[in-house]
């Protein structure tokens, strides 16, 4: 088949492909128009999933008549004034968006810029132009998009249901609402309530209140505020205490310049940070902000936009990692139990209804015998089988303290122990409430960290393998490795080259034991490969000292006397991260004097 030109109609579907994907591909474009023009309010329609309509009315700068028409042409766009792709600036700026959707729907636009005498309005279908009419707008633009893939309906067939698809746009806008909390946005459609995000104020708190209204009231209250900063890049945010979790990782967001995109550089990173506060099969809720120059960042590498490239990547992910590890170490003692209310709500009484078929004179309350009268000896009344149930048992503790604590100790952040119950939770009490302590969580987090300490101190101890073992690789991966020999050292792994593909290794990290050098090798090739850094070996090392933590730590059963419940509290005062164990649960729950008064309605 000989080579031809393909039509200008072809070529517009072929295009319309790369970036309208979805209907909520059409939505992010859009809005992502509005934002770029100035808007300070955005509203959003859809129906039937965006397949039947999509609307977006903004009150942004708006366009003039001769810029309207030419909007609709492909690479025609007001935002690269001096043609620099590696000074971008805005959102968009390739001019695909409009044309590509105006090749496979009906598109109407109807705008009005401020030095125009009134709104002038345009319609494309099937990439067909009409002629620009005038039209009645106040102020702005809006975008009625309708029938999406009508000209090409083979696409149809591969969207999903019009909730999923629903699902989707509500995704991205949310996604946009959190990157530009100075921005109203507002989305309505799909016989859904409508629902606003009203413009916040500007700074740290402003963007909290939004990301609460977005990511729920849990994030905001247990939201701890992170930033760091060096070499002209800055990256802030909030990053969720290791009590809130999700399953997945979709609940961390990264934005770079007001730009949402998704990153695998950020989930290493962010798993990195949380390493030492999470189990492995949770994930922390994070929303970072990365502001750096545009030239230090590559937006024209994915049709959508919706990757970046870093100049300086490892840059960035230090940076990540910084700023969640000194924001989680200042919040070290937060928990789930005193940041979310869940210790009150679990003391609340709860109505259980009665099952339908209850009797009462089954009821271990009714008597079995006539009352006894109040002459009678009280034992008889006592020793019903219904009174079975106040029979408290035995003390479990040693509980025999002094009248009244120290003065000093009450005023400590633990305050002072009064009590052991179960042989597992330390009770004490503070100024303004009382703390309860699970004593082998507390001791496994002490200890833990005793043994980071002593590994960052000391070094990790090696030991050397009689014979090296040799690891067949491939040359690539043989080359990874060797480039980060130094590194991997410092974790006590020394590997040099045995020639093309092989690597020998010499020394292992003594704290594995008898480690399988050539899993190890390739866990480390593997994990190279996909996030360019060495967390296996770490991980692994940590993992066992977290193990050797816990099973050095004071066992729960074991009953302890007043001065070790103490010298515990205070340990965990000075001990970084002991508002959670290495497992990511609570090791105390604070309860404040006016919650317990609210439970025993004294407020």
């Amino acid at each position: 088949m000989p080579v031809r030109q393909l039509p200008e109609q072809v070529v517009n579907r072929i295009a319309a492909g790369e970036v309208v994907e979805r209907p909520a591909s059409v939505v992010k474009e859009l809005v992502e128009n509005a934002i770029d023009a100035g808007a300070s309010r955005i509203d959003i329609f859809t129906d039937g999933g965006g397949r039947r309509r999509i609307g977006i009315t903004d009150d942004g700068g708006g366009m003039t008549h001769a810029d309207l028409a030419l909007a609709v042409d492909r690479h025609a766009t007001s935002k690269l004034d001096d043609e620099d792709l590696l000074r971008i600036r805005t959102l968009g700026f390739r001019g695909e968006a409009l044309p590509s959707i105006g090749a496979v729907a009906k598109l109407g636009i109807t705008t009005r810029h401020a030095s125009e005498p009134h709104a002038w309005s345009l319609s494309v279908e099937g990439g067909a132009k009409s002629q620009i009419m005038p039209a009645a707008l106040g102020q702005g633009t809006r975008v009625e998009v309708s029938d999406l893939f009508y000209a090409t309906p083979a696409r149809l067939k591969f969207l999903k249901t019009d909730r999923t698809e629903a699902e989707a746009i509500r995704e991205v806008v949310r996604r946009l609402a959190m990157a530009r909390p100075d921005i109203a946005f507002t989305l309505a459609g799909e016989e859904r309530a409508p629902v606003t995000w009203a413009a916040a104020l500007p700074g740290a708190a402003g963007r909290l209140t939004r990301l609460g209204d977005i990511l729920g009231s849990d994030f905001r209250s247990s939201a701890i505020e992170v930033r760091s900063e060096r070499e002209g890049v800055v990256v802030e945010g909030f990053a969720a205490a290791p009590s809130l979790t999700r399953a997945n990782a979709l609940g961390q967001y990264l934005f770079v310049n007001g730009r949402p995109v998704r990153d695998k550089l950020i989930l290493g990173a962010v798993r990195a940070a949380y390493s030492d506060y999470l189990p492995r099969d949770r994930h922390p809720v994070v929303a970072l902000f990365v502001t750096l120059p545009p030239q230090e960042v590559d937006a024209n590498v994915h049709p959508a936009k919706t990757e970046v490239r870093f100049r300086n990547a490892g840059l960035v992910r230090a940076l990540i990692v910084h700023a969640l590890k000194d924001g989680l170490a200042r919040e070290g003692r937060r928990t789930a139990a005193n940041t979310d209310g869940a210790a009150i709500s679990a003391f609340r009484p709860s109505l259980t209804p009665r099952p339908a078929n209850w009797d009462w004179q089954r009821s271990p309350a009714y008597p079995v015998r006539p009352m006894p009268g109040f002459d009678a000896s009280a034992a008889t009344a006592f020793a019903e089988p219904g009174q079975a149930a106040f029979d408290v048992g035995t003390p479990t503790a040693d509980v025999r303290f002094q009248e009244q604590p120290a003065a000093d100790l009450l005023d400590r952040p633990l305050g002072a122990a009064r009590t052991q119950i179960h042989e597992t939770y330390i009770v004490s009490q503070t100024r303004d409430g009382l703390i309860v302590v699970d004593q082998h969580a507390a001791h496994e987090r002490i200890v833990y960290e005793r043994l980071k300490a002593s590994l960052s101190k000391n070094g990790v101890q090696r030991q050397i393998l009689l014979i090296p073992e040799i690891v067949e690789l491939d040359e690539a991966t043989v080359e990874k490795l060797l480039d980060r020999a130094e590194e991997l050292c410092s974790f006590g792994l020394a590997i040099e080259s045995f020639g093309p593909g092989a690597v020998a290794v010499r020394e292992t990290p003594s704290l594995l034991g008898k480690a399988n050098a050539s899993g190890l090798l390739r866990d480390l090739a593997e994990h190279m490969a996909e996030w360019d850094e060495a967390l296996p070996l770490e991980r692994r090392l940590m993992h066992v000292a977290a193990t050797m933590a816990c099973h050095g730590s004071v066992r729960a059963g074991r009953r302890l006397k007043p001065e070790e419940m103490n010298a515990l509290l205070r340990e965990m005062e000075d001990t970084p991260n002991s508002g959670q164990c290495n497992h990511g649960r609570p090791t105390y729950v604070e309860l404040k004097l006016s919650d317990i008064e609210k439970l025993f309605g004294r407020r």
